[in-house]
């Protein structure tokens, strides 16, 4: 008799993961220390008015008990000030406690941030052993393609595939008169692997918070993904971080949580001499430049140290500053990819002339996305052809 077995999909209710009170808060803080660019007292200000309106604490689990955990996980650290305004770590003052304390986040909890951002943006993503970059060309590796090629002098005796030499032997010379000689040797292909070094510039101009829009706070979380995920996965790539206003400086990747704007022009000119500066100290053949910028190049630092600032429409002076350093990068074969978070028609105009010079790529986009494209964009890059 046959069994009428009917297919199909079972709904249940959703059931929230059993978290303790701890890491529920934890989940929060994270997010707001991020926000508040490290700041720990405006985080924890917001997180209590977040427990007002929404009861995320009780009364036998507080703000307080959450703060005492974070000291005791070792992800805040409580600082005092003594009279001569030197700092020191907590415990430092004995007894006498008559400094004033500040609590600072420490590089434990700053390491889980950036692993929470890779998280976030990229999803959990599988790490791999060596992390090198494939080029699309077969050579000496150690990433199998799985075909096979004739043995060549200088090939390593553990590249050959024995199974397979073997059976050439055999249907070249018969299993009665078994021999093997060198011209029924193979080895197994792999793919040469290169290494990549990239440079990513931050804008930190005034308009990156302007129109009540938080733009700094995604490109912080992308850049954190992205030094996660390069330190993780591909060891032997390179990533360096700059910021650029006025001015543009080298930023070490422990600070990204405490990245602010100021009130500052953009001079992106001086962002892509610092790019192209680092770039030139490095070794690896695969050279890239990643560039987030919401705003118009308005800003230039003058032989006599003096800045030409003109914020009204695009200069054409400092435009064209710019388009000689996209000439002077392509020269260099180092691709400048530029990810637009604007929408001005006349802005999107000057990044199309801009790529056109460098010939490289731009992404005009929003908030929403931005860290799915640079990954893209990154794996990607890791395939292209080697320049000598």
């Amino acid at each position: 008799m046959a069994i009428n077995m009917r297919k199909g999909f079972r709904f249940t209710p959703y059931e929230a993961p059993n978290l303790s009170p701890f890491d529920k808060l934890f989940e929060i803080f994270q997010e707001l220390i991020t926000h508040t660019s490290g700041d720990f007292d405006e985080a924890i200000d917001w997180l209590r008015e977040l427990d007002k309106e929404y009861e995320l604490t009780s009364d036998d689990y507080t703000i307080e008990d959450f703060i005492e955990d974070l000291k005791a996980k070792g992800y805040i650290r409580e600082e005092f000030e003594d009279g001569g305004g030197k700092m020191g770590k907590e415990g430092d003052q004995g007894d006498e406690g008559g400094g004033k304390g500040s609590i600072s986040i420490t590089a434990k909890l700053e390491r889980m941030i950036r692993q929470r951002a890779l998280n976030q943006i990229f999803g959990k993503i599988k790490r791999s052993g060596s992390g090198n970059h494939k080029t699309g060309k077969s050579g000496r590796g150690d990433e199998h393609t799985g075909e096979f090629r004739e043995y060549r002098y200088g090939d390593g005796l553990d590249r050959i595939s024995m199974t397979e030499s073997i059976k050439n032997a055999q249907i070249n010379h018969g299993i009665g008169n078994f021999m093997l000689d060198e011209g029924d040797l193979v080895v197994e292909d792999t793919q040469y692997k290169a290494q990549m070094s990239t440079v990513l510039m931050i804008d930190i101009s005034h308009s990156m918070i302007l129109y009540g829009e938080d733009r700094i706070t995604p490109a912080k979380k992308v850049a954190m993904a992205l030094a996660e995920l390069i330190t993780t996965r591909y060891p032997k790539d390179t990533l360096d971080i700059l910021v650029f206003g006025n001015d543009a400086w080298p930023i070490p990747i422990k600070d990204l949580p405490y990245l602010k704007v100021g009130p500052y022009h953009t001079n992106t000119v001086a962002g892509l001499q610092l790019a192209m500066d680092m770039l030139r100290r490095k070794r690896n053949t695969n050279k890239q430049i990643f560039m987030i910028t919401d705003g118009k190049p308005s800003c230039l630092r003058m032989p006599d140290g003096t800045y030409y600032k003109n914020s009204v429409g695009l200069d054409e002076y400092i435009v064209e500053k710019c388009y000689a350093m996209a000439s002077q990068a392509r020269k260099l074969h180092i691709p400048i990819t530029t990810f637009m978070i604007a929408e001005d028609p006349y802005l999107m105009q000057f990044i199309r002339e801009f790529t056109q010079a460098n010939k490289g790529k731009a992404f005009y986009t929003g908030l929403k996305g931005l860290g799915e494209m640079i990954f893209e964009d990154y794996e990607n890059n890791r395939r292209k052809r080697l320049k000598g």
